[in-house]
């Protein structure tokens, strides 16, 4: 550790030992005394909007005629006197003041523009979600398509923290070559794009997640070394962490002590599910990693529980989540509902199985509130995580079952730096394309030097 003794510690001050590197939350002792901490580059760096986009995949019961008239997606209400009781955003309720829905903005750059391309929406609209442009049709590794809204995000202000983004899946998406209707799975496995020929990778496994984070890779031998003495990453940097703590002041120790027990919490988590998948008893999914967990909820509090900790050091400040594949047979019981996804998502029109669709879209939205009381509950500075962050949840397609692209899910929370003022339901003119409402997301959040995005036409103000 490097920092000037009786002045402050450095924001980039890492606990370092045995191949692991760890980064530190922002502790009072990083704020210099008498400076312009505001104006400075670490101060403006240090209030940088951190951002999460959610892919919800294939659409949402409410986007049809019928579960629009019922309001199971968008509350019936414009404007802030809506009510979320009838939609499956009705667990959002205790975060309602940090929640902007925008509804009838349309992603129709997931649509056919050819005869060659009927039937290929599943492999169209992943990739189309957070970069709103329309894919080349190829199986090849010639893929192009557009730069994503996070990268483009990263490209200006991912050279601040140590990794510029991370990339995260649920399910399983390591196919290569094609996939069908003349589409690669390049397309439907990603949501990042570095460039419109570059999709970045998802890490699947919580373990792989927590190794990039904190840098607990090192060399094979290390690794090795780590795990058959079944320690903590934190048992190699004792001695560092003591020698931080004797500089830090009363509530700047209990901030560490906190941090590092959230560390510890989680690895250990980590690894009793790799021990029980690792165990000989049957599997539900048994095709996944070791570390990835059978229940969908507790993965998904795995990924969010890193997000928490990487935004908390400072580690990375854009993440990108996808929480399943459009053709997915998994079946979600504790929604109340025992259809496979797939085959829910193909509702027929008919109301009770446009309902039993509805009943996993609250579900997989039912996951945030975790994530969101997790970031409100993380002080910095004189706010919290949840003040400092945007989330983009929505999907590429509407009408799951007319595979269609016409008034699309889209919601944001969080309070993104004051950018964001929720508490409202936007409603959209017809026709507009939801590339409007991101663009305007990219230039509240600083990216405000782009004048257009996708097949956007201008901005729509969220």
């Amino acid at each position: 550790m490097e920092f000037i003794t009786g002045k402050h510690i450095s924001r980039r001050t890492m606990l370092r030992g045995v191949g692991a590197t760890i980064g530190l939350p922002l502790f009072d002792a990083m704020i210099p005394a008498q400076s312009a901490w505001a104006s400075s580059p670490e101060g403006i760096a240090a209030e940088r909007t951190r951002l999460v986009c959610i892919e919800q995949v294939h659409g949402a019961a409410g986007c049809n005629e019928l579960g629009a008239s019922l309001n199971l997606w968008n509350p019936r209400a414009e404007g802030r006197d809506f009510d979320l009781t009838p939609t499956s955003l009705s667990s959002l309720e205790p975060f309602q003041d940090y929640l902007t829905i925008v509804s009838n903005t349309d992603s129709r750059m997931a649509d056919a523009f050819s005869p060659q391309e009927i039937g290929g929406d599943h492999f169209r609209t992943a990739a189309v979600f957070m970069t709103q442009a329309h894919p080349k049709q190829t199986e090849g590794s010639d893929v192009h398509i557009g730069t994503s809204l996070d990268q483009l995000y990263v490209n200006k202000y991912g050279h601040e923290t140590p990794i510029p983004s991370v990339q995260l899946t649920i399910e399983n998406v390591d196919q290569a070559g094609g996939c069908a209707y003349g589409y690669a799975c390049a397309y439907t496995d990603n949501i990042s794009w570095a460039s419109p020929n570059e999709p970045l990778p998802m890490v699947r496994d919580p373990r792989a997640v927590f190794e990039m984070l904190f840098g607990a890779g090192g060399s094979p031998e290390q690794r090795s070394a780590r795990r058959q003495a079944d320690r903590s990453i934190l048992d190699w940097m004792l001695e560092e962490i003591s020698a931080l703590r004797r500089d830090l002041g009363p509530a700047d120790g209990l901030r560490l002590d906190q941090y590092t027990e959230n560390i510890r919490e989680l690895e250990q988590r980590i690894q009793r599910i790799e021990a029980q998948n690792a165990s000989g008893e049957e599997r539900n999914i048994p095709e996944a990693p070791v570390g990835v967990p059978d229940e969908f909820a507790e993965h998904m509090k795995l990924m969010f529980d890193l997000q928490v900790l990487a935004f908390t050091s400072n580690t990375t400040r854009v993440f990108s989540l996808k929480m399943g594949r459009d053709a997915s047979p998994r079946v979600y019981p504790e929604s109340g509902s025992g259809s496979p996804f797939h085959a829910a998502s193909h509702h027929g029109g008919r109301e009770e199985r446009i309902k039993d669709f509805a009943k996993i879209n609250a579900y997989h939205v039912a996951m945030l509130p975790y994530f969101l009381e997790k970031l409100k509950n993380t002080t910095e500075g004189d706010s919290n995580l949840l003040d400092k962050t945007a989330i983009m949840y929505g999907s590429a397609m509407a009408d799951s079952n007319l595979h269609n692209h016409v008034r699309c899910p889209l919601f944001f929370v969080g309070g993104a730096n004051g950018a964001l003022e929720g508490g409202r339901h936007i409603k959209a003119p017809a026709g507009t394309p939801m590339a409007n409402a991101m663009l305007d997301l990219l230039h509240k959040i600083g990216v405000d030097d782009i004048e257009t995005f996708g097949n956007s036409t201008g901005t729509f103000s969220i």
